[in-house]
């Protein structure tokens, strides 16, 4: 039987105190910090850029082969770290990091997020903390997190009919990396034709402005860099959830069976997200496409899955909190890593791929266009409240309004499946992201090869 979560502000004190113990001593156990890898490329690669008149695609991070992955307006909105030296700059990518965080969760817990108070907040970011993708973005100093705050921000945009400049924030995630492009692939196939002109305005226009600061770097990337996938890493690497990761490991190198693939999996993605767009569900439209992004996606490390985060917000929004609790619990593991140094087999094609298979049957099977259960049963069906949570189990908080159903009520969605592993455990609620602290192992994998997102062989500092 489930003890009852406490009643008193000094049990759930408490209980938070001992949480956050818990999830320190993990982090500073089980997943290995990063080395902030990811923004050492960034950093010595603009650093290289200003003040040592290098090309940005030159220059690579001592001792290894790896450098500037990103189209050059990453690089341009990147200028301000000249200024910065590295720890200052990785200072800088802790505080974005929280800040677009933060703004996700506020984006997808919808208009009633402070009625969950600062209990329901802390067990949200003890959860969150726990979330491989989440750890990883922190620790590698990554930019995804914020990608993700832009395009979610114009689906809240979408959602509450406030259109006029709906597409901006997929436009500029489109032109710093490739794989939020898909999101205007979203726009055309629900027929915002004008939210999907901004876009594609806004992404050509910042690529030009690139290619106005540094042609020659345009020019490069645009012609070779792109093609170059030796640049990001090994496909067949353990921490490449994708369609062609799997394939990789499988030791299939055709890439018409890749493209095959990938063209099943954007028809099923356009048919389900034109299905929750006509019913007013934006929330799972925008979920439906991170998973399909994530799986079609040539490389999709697991820092990637930050785009994850909205299927659970559908997934607790809908009812299916149990659901949401286990699949998010994998997510939290590290399972994957079992099979680093060799995935075949069974077991290896199962275990190894694990990340991949919850991507891929979300993508099949997240409820998109439901309410949820309160909202089925009437309860409350002329407003976009929530009853009120009880002392004891504070409810995660409710989805941006539904274009289609403001007047009506609309669904409520849970911040990034935040409500998710906390009810797994008893609880309502859930987290926050930290890295870890103790001193690197003989072979650890902010020193290994499966530090970074980048290469299949470590970068030795």
């Amino acid at each position: 039987m489930t003890p009852a979560p406490p009643r008193t502000d000094r049990g759930r004190l408490l209980l938070v105190l001992a949480l956050a113990t818990l999830v320190t001593v993990f982090t500073a156990t089980v997943p290995l910090l990063r080395d902030w890898f990811d923004l050492r490329v960034y950093h010595g690669s603009i650093d290289s850029w200003v003040h040592h008149g290098g090309r940005i695609y030159d220059y690579r991070v001592p001792g290894t082969p790896y450098g500037f992955t990103y189209p050059p307006f990453a690089a341009v909105v990147m200028l301000p770290m000249a200024l910065l030296d590295l720890h200052t700059a990785i200072a800088a990518a802790l505080l974005l990091n929280l800040a677009a965080l933060a703004l996700v969760l506020r984006l997808l817990a919808g208009p009633d997020w402070r009625r969950h108070g600062w209990y329901g907040w802390a067990l949200t970011a003890c959860v969150l903390a726990l979330f491989e993708p989440l750890r990883d973005t922190f620790s590698f100093g990554q930019v995804n997190l914020l990608l993700l705050a832009l395009v979610l921000t114009d689906a809240a945009l979408l959602a509450s009919g406030r259109t006029r400049w709906a597409g901006t924030g997929i436009g500029l995630a489109a032109a710093i990396k490739l794989t939020p492009a898909l999101f205007i692939g979203l726009l055309l196939v629900a027929r915002r034709w004008r939210a999907a002109a901004v876009a594609t305005v806004v992404a050509l226009g910042a690529t030009a402005l690139a290619a106005l600061a540094d042609p020659d770097a345009s020019r490069y990337y645009w012609t070779e860099a792109l093609w170059d996938t030796s640049r990001v890493g090994r496909l067949g690497y353990v921490s490449n959830q994708s369609v062609q990761g799997i394939l990789a490991r499988l030791g299939e190198p055709d890439r018409a069976v890749w493209a095959a693939a990938v063209a099943l999996l954007l028809v099923v993605w356009a048919l389900r997200a034109r299905r929750a767009v006509a019913a007013g569900d934006w929330t799972a439209a925008f979920a439906l496409t991170g998973l399909a992004a994530c799986l079609v996606s040539p490389i999709t490390w697991v820092h990637h899955l930050v785009w994850l985060l909205p299927s659970f917000a559908v997934l607790i929004r809908t009812g299916h909190a149990r659901i949401a609790g286990a699949l998010y619990a994998v997510l939290c593991t590290s399972v994957v890593w079992l099979w680093f140094d060799d995935a075949s087999g069974v077991d290896g094609f199962l275990g190894g791929n694990s990340y991949a298979w919850i991507t891929l049957g979300l993508l099949l099977w997240l409820p998109a266009g439901q309410q949820s259960p309160d909202r089925r049963t009437g309860s409350r069906s002329a407003s976009t409240t929530t009853a009120a949570p009880s002392p004891a189990a504070p409810a995660i908080s409710p989805a941006f309004v539904q274009a289609e159903s403001a007047s009506s009520g609309t669904a409520a969605a849970t911040a990034g499946g935040v409500g998710a592993a906390g009810r797994a455990a008893g609880l309502d609620a859930s987290s926050e992201p930290t890295g870890a602290t103790r001193l690197p192992a003989p072979n650890p994998q902010s020193s290994s090869e499966r530090a970074s997102s980048y290469t299949a062989e470590a970068p030795p500092f």
